[in-house]
């Protein structure tokens, strides 16, 4: 029987659940709080610059393929997609690594370092994509309802031998001891929300989709993806519902019984709750139907927020590549202050992007699109005062290092950060890459995708499984249609 469904949140997991809920015959609804799909991969316009909001890092290409073809589409379909080389470049104190596309060439580099160290890399990316093929195979599309799902012999087997317990710092300092090589591999674990010492070894998964299947961009800025995810969706019939912000969510026994919006009352079968997970339980549902306390949130490890820049900039900016690490200052000292004592760093890393390496589209002739991320601990006090400290201390450092004058020749300048996500997107503490990938936060140790409370609601996104970063976000759409239709036909069964 054909259902009437409500999602919460144009996000890529919104838009995948939706997709596949309506593909499989039901009338679909999304509403958006915002005026443009996509949610975080939002896109800004400026005196000839296009900003990419949110995203900026393509990887694991399969992900999105395979989402594409389900509906019989190609990424080719919707845009041109490049894989970068090298992939990105690394400023430390002294020195600059280029991450090359060809893995010979990167095991080249290695050895330039640490002698030995080439051959320890292919073993590690052995081990990594062993876990990756597992992880994706095995447990990364499970809904992660209870830990029963995961007392398969063969799953507790494969789960020692992907060292689920072994910090990835472990991991990686038996297979390289120079500090430079150490960086280079850790850095991946920054998407996931958590320092090396309590992140798992399985995510090295993450080094093999990183060093491996490569690092893309779609021409024309990530914001395309969001636009192609809308166009899926409404080849199936996907109906959307922009600056419709849901405002209350009534219930009636242990059901849904309608949403209140901006633009008044609507009603649905079905609900999946697509937008932040925290607001939606927290602010939008009646106390008496919150699974979760709000002690139970804030004890919650959440990622980092961002502090951002979005920077037009009048010339050409030698020494740059379209993404940028800058690691010249100590990783622990900044993660310190991120997740033990929460506080705007003393002497942050930060993250340069810079699109119009790769793709003119982004900004006017003879011009550079650009923006600046510094990772920061969520919650904390969020001013113009601070913002304009930080933003003087990174270019400082961006000046130094490409050995050209950048400041002066900004034309277009917005920042973004903690009030920002809180606002745009009811982002819990401002965070801006979900739940933290901790042990104590992986799969069923999550916050559950199912209501316990409400049978016919179920969120998706990145504050429940399988985490946060895009193609998380595109699975976790798909495990909560799946869920969805499996509740369907056990309606019509009883």
């Amino acid at each position: 029987m054909k259902k009437k469904i409500a999602v919460i949140g144009s996000g890529f997991a919104g838009m995948s659940a939706a997709a596949y809920l309506a593909k499989a015959g039901h009338e679909v609804v999304v509403y958006e709080k915002n005026a443009s799909p996509g949610g975080r991969a939002g896109i800004w316009h400026s005196h000839g610059f296009v900003f990419d909001l949110g995203p900026s890092w393509y990887w694991m290409p399969e992900v999105f393929d395979q989402f594409y073809a389900d509906f019989g589409f190609t990424s080719s379909d919707f845009y041109d997609l490049i894989r970068l080389n090298p992939s990105y470049r690394v400023f430390f104190s002294d020195d600059k690594v280029d991450i090359p596309k060809e893995l010979t060439e990167l095991q080249a580099l290695f050895e330039s370092y640490e002698k030995g160290s080439g051959k320890q890399l292919e073993q590690f990316l052995q081990d990594a994509e062993y876990k990756y093929h597992t992880a994706m195979t095995d447990y990364v599309k499970r809904p992660s309802h209870s830990i029963w799902e995961f007392m398969e012999w063969h799953l507790m087997v494969k789960a020692f031998k992907m060292r689920l317990f072994t910090p990835i710092r472990k991991e990686i300092a038996e297979r390289v001891t120079h500090p430079k090589l150490k960086a280079i591999l850790e850095f991946p674990v920054l998407f996931l929300g958590a320092t090396p010492q309590k992140t798992p070894s399985l995510y090295s998964m993450m080094n093999y989709a990183d060093l491996v299947l490569g690092t893309w961009y779609p021409m024309k800025g990530m914001h395309e993806i969001s636009k192609a995810f809308q166009k899926v969706g409404e080849s199936v019939g996907v109906k959307f519902k922009f600056e419709h912000e849901v405002l209350e969510i009534k219930v009636n026994g242990n059901a849904i019984q309608s949403m209140t919006t901006n633009k008044g009352e609507v009603t649905a079968d079905f609900v999946v709750g697509a937008g932040d997970y925290h607001h939606i339980e927290q602010q939008l549902l009646p106390p008496s139907h919150r699974v979760y306390s709000e002690s139970y949130w804030q004890k919650r490890t959440m990622s980092p927020s961002s502090l951002l820049f979005y920077l037009g900039v009048s010339r050409k900016i030698s020494g740059l590549l379209h993404h940028n690490l800058f690691f010249d200052e100590h990783f622990d000292d900044h993660a310190y202050e991120i997740y033990t004592e929460p506080q705007w760093p003393k002497k942050p890393l930060f993250y340069a992007c810079v699109p119009s390496v790769t793709d003119p589209s982004v900004a006017p002739d003879g011009m550079e699109n650009m923006f600046l991320l510094m990772p920061l601990a969520p919650g904390l006090e969020d001013s113009d005062d601070m913002r304009e400290k930080y933003y003087h201390i990174m270019m400082e450092r961006l000046e130094q290092k490409t050995g050209t004058s950048i400041k002066e020749h900004v034309i277009v300048k917005r920042s973004y950060c903690l009030q920002d996500f809180k606002s745009d997107y009811h982002s819990f503490k401002g965070n801006a890459y979900g739940l933290a990938n901790t042990l104590q936060q992986t799969a069923f140790l999550k916050p559950a995708m199912k209501s316990a409370k409400i049978h016919n609601l179920l969120y998706t996104g990145q504050l429940t499984v399988p985490g946060p970063g895009v193609p998380p976000s595109i699975i976790s759409g798909q495990i909560a249609s799946r869920e969805a239709l499996k509740y369907f036909k056990k309606q019509e069964r009883h």
